[in-house]
Formats: C-alpha cells, structure tokens, sequence
C-alpha cells in the first residue's frame, strides 16, 4: 500500500528474543512493512529481535543511499529492501536447520545432553556459529555506517549483557557490528561469550528483552509497538523438570521487561494527574502485539526448532498478527496506548 509521505505515521519498535520464535515477528514486520504507513524512529532488539532490527535497518541503509532526495521513492524502497533482508536472513535460518554441518546447534538434542554437563569451551572449542556468517551475508555493516545519519534511517538499539558487571549495555549506530548482535543472541550454554573491546558479553534477554528505555530517551516518537514472543502468563502449573525450566526461562527473560513496563505505566499516571513536568517526561503510548500467547502451543522447546517449514509457518502468525494490528489500531497511534499495564503485566 502506498501512503503520502506526510501520513507515515511514527513507530518506534521493540523486538524481543525467543530463539526460532523470532519468526513470528519477522511475519510482523513484513505486514508493517508492506503496508508502508509507518516510519521507525527507533527500533530497540534482543537476541532474535537484534537480528531483525537489523534487516530492517539493512534495507532502510539501502533505500536511503538509493534516494537521499525523494522522500516518497525512499520510503517505499526502505520497506521493500527491509522485507526482502528479513526473507533472506530467515529462509537462512531455515537453511541451517536442515544442514547443520556438524556444530553444535541449539535443536540438537546430543549437544543438549551435553551443555548440561560440558561448558561451549569444551564441546565448541573453535567458537563456531553459522549464524554469524549468515548475518554477514545479509547485512552490510560497511553500508550501515555509512547510513546512519541518512533521512529516515531508524536508531538501532541492541542489547547484550555484560559478563563481568551483569548489566545490560545498548549497542548503537557506531558501536554496532556483528559482533554486538552474535553477542545479543549468545546463549552462554552453548556458545562462547562475545568479546567486543575487552569486555565479555552473554544473550541481551537476561538484562533487557528488549530494553526499552533508549527508545524513550533517544527519540522524539511518543508511541511504542512492543512485538512479545515470551508469554507473561501460563495457564497450566509445570510439574516435569523441562517445563519448569522453560517457565523459570520464560520468567527470567520477561523481569527486566516488566519492570520497565511498569516504570512508564507510573510516569504516565503522575503526568495524567499533573504531578510531573510534561515538558521534562515524555507521555509514551504503549502497544502489544502479544505473540507469547500465540505461540505457547507450540512450547518452549520450539524455539530451538529452525525447520525451513516451522519458521514459515511462524512467519504466517506473525503477518496475520500484525495485518490485524494495523486494522485495528492505526488510528491509536499518536493518539491513545491500547496496552493496558496494570491488568496484563
């Protein structure tokens, strides 16, 4: 669909991690990104959400390197470029899934077994990961550099957590490379810890999934689409020793998320009731699109599973998920938050 340049309505996203289930939201992007009625100020990822933000940074880099002059041709071509890097990157994906040359992957069930009892030091000496070829082969980190402060190149916000400190750090414009996002998705069982300028890095989510805040701090774009692929709530108690793993995980990945949903939850009551400075905080406008709930029957264990098949499968969810968004709540954007905090976190 094509809009005026003036009636792309702004967007921030917040991508979170899931392993396979990364997939949905690349469904989710592409329904955004085929309507073409939004633009990304910023777009804040972790882990498998690090990895889509960044095909979609690849093609907006692309489009405006393509058309620095044309507003209209720009847009268009970002959100065609964009679909087509996410394509890329997970028919990759899927790719690995049915070959995966002999290394260590998350859905083999020996290496399993193994990361149990042996450190990656031991069974992945070599630190080898297909992923990160994969990434190279779709994303020019070059041209990215170059695109940065091009018109309408969104800000890219990645998180990892630091091994020493066990704090979050944002890996952003300059700083971010490869090696930030392999060390977003740097499940520690399985792979070595990311070193990037002397410090060691482990998956973002068990610190931010996604981070939140810089996109508060570091656009001007009031409203949020958060794309959720953990659920916050499970129905049924666990009571086998893999379940209640998977929910202590889902728990885990989720805190650091909650946490900041609640902190803007509060700054929007104080300044609904005129307790704080509107011109010093900004009113954020909170949605969900909440894939947690739409994708637990497939269980935990899913997220390991990388069949070209599944994914696309995910990826079909995810477009209707998101097709159903844009019908149902463009016209919140800039105007109401269609999350409700207090009663779903």
């Amino acid at each position: 669909m094509t809009h005026p340049p003036d009636s792309v309505q702004c967007l921030n996203l917040a991508l979170q991690g899931g392993g396979s289930h990364g997939a949905f939201t690349w469904g989710v992007l592409d329904a955004l990104l085929e309507d073409g009625g939004f633009r990304f100020p910023g777009i804040s990822g972790t882990s498998a959400g690090a990895l889509n933000a960044v095909a979609v940074a690849q093609g907006f880099a692309l489009a405006g390197l393509e058309f620095p002059q044309d507003a209209a041709m720009r847009h268009s071509a970002a959100c065609a470029h964009a679909r087509a890097a996410l394509r890329k990157l997970w028919e990759g994906v899927g790719a690995m899934g049915a070959f995966t040359w002999g290394v260590p992957v998350a859905n083999n069930p020996l290496m399993g077994m193994m990361s149990q009892f042996l450190s990656p030091y031991q069974t992945n000496p070599l630190d080898i990961n297909p992923l990160r070829k994969l990434l190279q082969r779709t994303v020019d980190f070059d041209m990215l550099t170059q695109a940065w402060n091009t018109p309408d190149m969104p800000k890219l916000f990645v998180c990892a957590t630091n091994v020493r400190t066990g704090k979050g750090e944002i890996f952003s414009q300059e700083r971010l490379s490869a090696d930030a996002i392999m060390a977003s998705a740097c499940l520690p069982q399985l792979y070595k810890a990311v070193e990037i300028d002397g410090e060691h890095y482990w998956d973002g989510g068990f610190s931010g999934n996604p981070a939140l805040y810089p996109l508060i701090y570091r656009t001007e774009c009031t409203d949020m689409l958060l794309v959720q692929i953990n659920p916050i709530e499970h129905a049924e108690l666990p009571d086998t020793a893999n379940e209640i793993m998977e929910r202590m995980n889902e728990v885990m990945f989720n805190a650091g998320l909650l946490g900041e949903l609640r902190a803007i939850d509060f700054v929007r009551r104080l300044l609904a009731e005129g307790r704080l400075d509107a011109s010093r905080y900004k009113n954020v406008l909170l949605h969900r699109i909440d894939g947690g709930s739409a994708l637990s029957r497939f269980g935990a264990s899913s997220k390991s599973r990388v069949d070209l098949a599944f994914l696309l499968k995910l990826f079909e969810l995810g477009r209707k998920e998101g097709e159903q968004w844009v019908h149902d709540h463009r016209s919140d954007v800039g105007v109401r938050q269609t999350l409700q905090i207090v009663d779903n976190a």
